[in-house]
């Protein structure tokens, strides 16, 4: 059994930030090009798993083009229960103990789709196993960082890095 691995694949500013203060995602538009998805379609097809934070999920849900992934085995977490809708299930455990049963079980890719205090447990633990973040060209000032401390150093090694007319590099790393 091959093991599986968890991918955070993640667009931030250039300054860091992953939304503006108030959950604001606008400012991603400005790398939409018509055919270029950034190697998201072949990414997700090798994605099984999901995990995600409840604003985050929120997020998505308040952008009214229904969940993207709910077709697949996904865990929002949260710190209130709720009843599961369809493979979305809603996980108040400890998160360490989920990725390690996830990880555990065949399948495909475990993916992190955000937000910020999701990655920061995930980093507590050193769960990350692969980073693909899309650095957006452009500045914010405030809002979520990306990376917002709290966990111990890690050695991670850069396996590839894309640029794009839009002015987005993606940045490949493995955690070491």
């Amino acid at each position: 059994m091959k093991p599986r691995k968890l991918t955070l694949y993640i667009a931030m500013s250039l300054d860091g930030y992953i939304a503006k203060p108030d959950d604001d995602l606008s400012w991603l538009s400005i790398v939409e090009t018509e055919g270029e998805d950034y190697g998201y379609s072949e990414f997700i097809a090798t994605v099984d798993t999901i995990i995600l934070g409840k604003r985050t999920y929120d997020k998505v849900l308040s952008m009214g083009v229904g969940f993207p992934h709910a077709k697949k085995d996904c865990y929002i977490i949260t710190r209130t229960p709720q009843e599961p809708k369809g493979k979305v299930k809603f996980y108040t455990g400890d998160i360490k103990e989920l990725v390690t049963r996830l990880k555990a079980e065949e399948g495909g890719t475990i993916f992190c789709d955000g937000g910020g205090q999701v990655i920061k447990m995930l980093l507590q633990h050193q769960l990350i196993d692969e980073y693909i973040i899309s650095i957006i060209p452009i500045l914010l000032g405030d809002g979520i960082r990306l990376f917002q401390g709290g966990f111990p150093e890690q050695q991670v090694k850069l396996v590839d890095t894309k640029s794009y007319k839009s002015g987005l590099v993606q940045l490949h790393y493995i955690r070491m």
